[in-house]
């Protein structure tokens, strides 16, 4: 059986001024960084054999404050960066709502019919982010591993992970820091938990809303 923590990065300013972020390398913010380190700790006790990351540093910074408990380095990992958001990259919800009123409609009622302007499609994430997941399913038969990305390539696999398909990527809520535990067994995929946000109550602070 191979175990596979999959975490959300840290608060960034640009998920509060709700900003579309996709490629953009945005660090996290100071509350972000308080985040990351309770993440860290809450896996502490847990034997993890290897740490992979999207490779933009708000991912980066998150996986290295998992991996100091461990004592391993983190490896990045191209496939599971961020969703390219193409045009809509920088661009605040407000002013994509406005200028791209129909497709921003088609995002939030059938988001796996979307490609954005210039970027990527949902099954596009998926591809790539389960190729990179199978291949590590191989390579680390009887580990546990943590993979450490954003909302929407942890949404899609999410959705990959529990058999279904990318039009119920609304239904998967992924807050800022949460983790998510699966298990390999058998040829299947079995859920532990989505979305654990339970170490971050001491920050006060409610559960960021999905963006």
């Amino acid at each position: 059986m191979t175990k596979v923590y999959l975490v959300r990065h840290g608060q960034t300013a640009w998920n509060l001024e709700e900003v579309f972020r996709g490629r953009m390398d945005i660090p996290l913010d100071d509350t972000g960084k308080k985040e990351v380190h309770l993440a860290g700790e809450a896996l502490k006790d847990k034997t993890i054999h290897a740490i992979y990351s999207s490779p933009l540093s708000r991912s980066m910074e998150t996986a290295e404050n998992i991996a100091k408990f461990q004592n391993i380095r983190v490896t990045p990992l191209e496939a599971i960066i961020d969703i390219s958001y193409g045009d809509w990259e920088g661009v605040r919800l407000d002013e994509v709502r406005e200028k791209y009123q129909d497709l921003y409609t088609l995002w939030l009622r059938e988001p796996h019919k979307v490609t954005f302007p210039n970027g990527e499609s949902l099954e596009e994430v998926r591809t790539r982010t389960m190729e990179a997941i199978n291949k590590l399913i191989e390579k680390h038969q009887n580990e546990t591993i943590a993979l450490v990305a954003h909302r929407v390539p942890n949404k899609v696999i999410c959705c990959s992970l529990l058999g279904i398909e990318n039009k119920s990527f609304w239904r998967i809520q992924q807050d800022t820091a949460s983790t998510n535990l699966f298990s390999y067994k058998d040829d299947q995929w079995i859920i532990s938990y989505l979305n654990d946000t339970s170490y971050l109550k001491v920050l006060g602070k409610p559960a960021l809303s999905d963006f």
